[in-house]
């Protein structure tokens, strides 16, 4: 059978999906709150039929529905101020959307013009290092210069990542805010036309502190899967694109001609002749310089920043896939990822719907007894058990705060 056929499908959303833990982490409380009972799902049928303005007062319901109409996948929507199921009874003005994850898509075809061992819907563990570097950013930034706590990464099945930030600040936040926060953290930019996709720098060298603080780690990353791992300077192409973005044309011309007559220079070796060459030609403390240091840092920047879907982080209304769901090409579950461990990380040794059955078949037989969402005799377990805690800090956060308003009485 195929990765997602309905019969795959079924036995999945009736026997491991994890519809209790999901309500848990959209909920943030046991009981049915409007951050569930309000929450828009969209479903995607087997015929590609999309079902928009879902909603459920639990997880029950909500895993029954689903089995029922047994979709290829379902995304997520926002917290709306009345039931989305209601939405033809309501008067246009009563149906908005007031809360939202803050989230963001990072898709690894974004960065096709720079790897070199993949192209496409292709991955492997080699180019999953772009979405490692992603991550070791967005995770800091978020953290350190917004304050927020509670962050869920989960692969997104085939070639990305997404996030989601579940803190009460970034829920209501406004799309004017979100395009904000998005903006503050965007540092590659343009179409394929454009050379130069770095541009940050404004009325002065410097970079500004929340880029400075990410080049720090991207330096060793460029050197580890831009220099070595991709060796994204080997080709005519790959070092041409190099020198498209060195401002002073003497030191381009220079290395043009020396690596023309050199062919077999590796990444590394292209790398440490543009920075003898930056020595060379430009004296210390001279603006010419910190002009080229500034070129440096920023071709270091633009091969190793996130590059991330922006339109996708701007909108409170924007629907993203679910954890947890099958992609229907690989047959992987999207599961959580912890960020600490990204880089061990492998998309390729990810359990599909189809091992997760076949595990859960022979427990079955060994045991002599079926059991419904039964996803802790599968390797599916240490993925639910990283939601689950994901779900019990936001959880703890609503008791701590309810105890607090009591308090003041």
């Amino acid at each position: 059978m195929e990765p997602s056929s309905p019969e795959v499908m079924l036995a999945f959303y009736r026997r491991l999906y994890p519809f209790k833990s999901i309500f848990r982490w959209l909920n943030h409380e046991h009981a049915p709150t409007r951050l569930f009972t309000n929450r828009e799902i969209a479903f995607t049928l087997q015929s590609d039929v999309y079902l928009r303005y879902n909603s459920f007062i639990t997880a029950e319901e909500f895993k029954k529905q689903t089995c029922n109409l047994n979709p290829t996948r379902f995304e997520i929507g926002p917290v709306y101020t009345a039931r989305p199921r209601d939405k033809k009874t309501v008067r246009p003005a009563a149906f908005t959307p007031v809360q939202r994850e803050l989230v963001f898509d990072i898709d690894m075809t974004d960065y096709d013009s720079i790897r070199t061992c993949c192209q496409g819907a292709d991955i492997c563990k080699h180019c999953w290092g772009f979405i490692g570097a992603a991550v070791h950013v967005l995770d800091a930034a978020l953290r350190d210069q917004f304050g927020y706590k509670h962050l869920l990464w989960v692969y997104s099945g085939r070639r990305g990542i997404h996030l989601w930030v579940s803190d009460q600040e970034a829920m209501g936040l406004t799309d004017e805010q979100r395009r904000s926060v998005v903006n503050y953290l965007t540092v590659v930019q343009g179409g394929k036309e454009q050379h130069k996709k770095v541009n940050v720098r404004v009325g002065t060298r410097d970079l500004p502190p929340s880029v400075q603080a990410a080049l720090e780690p991207l330096v060793d990353i460029f050197s580890d899967l831009i220099l070595a791992d991709q060796d994204c300077f080997k080709s005519d192409d790959g070092w041409e694109e190099l020198l498209k973005l060195i401002p002073d044309a003497t030191i381009a011309k220079e290395l043009r001609k020396k690596w023309l007559a050199e062919e077999d220079r590796s990444s590394q070796e292209k790398w440490d002749d543009l920075k003898e060459a930056v020595k060379e030609h430009t004296d210390k403390k001279t603006p010419e310089r910190a002009k080229m240091k500034a070129a440096l840092e920023d071709i270091i920047l633009q091969y190793t920043y996130p590059r991330m879907d922006a339109e996708v982080s701007k909108h409170r209304n924007h629907l993203l896939k679910a954890p947890f769901c099958v992609h229907p090409k690989t047959g992987r579950v999207c599961v959580p990822i912890d960020p600490a461990q990204i880089d061990k990380f492998d998309p390729e040794r990810v359990p599909t719907v189809g091992k997760l059955l076949r595990e859960l078949d022979a427990a079955t037989a060994e045991s002599g007894t079926e059991e419904h969402s039964d996803w802790e005799k599968t390797s599916l377990k240490p993925y639910v058990d990283m939601l689950d805690k994901h779900a019990a800090g936001l959880m703890d956060e609503v008791r701590r705060g309810k105890l607090a308003t009591d308090m003041t009485w």
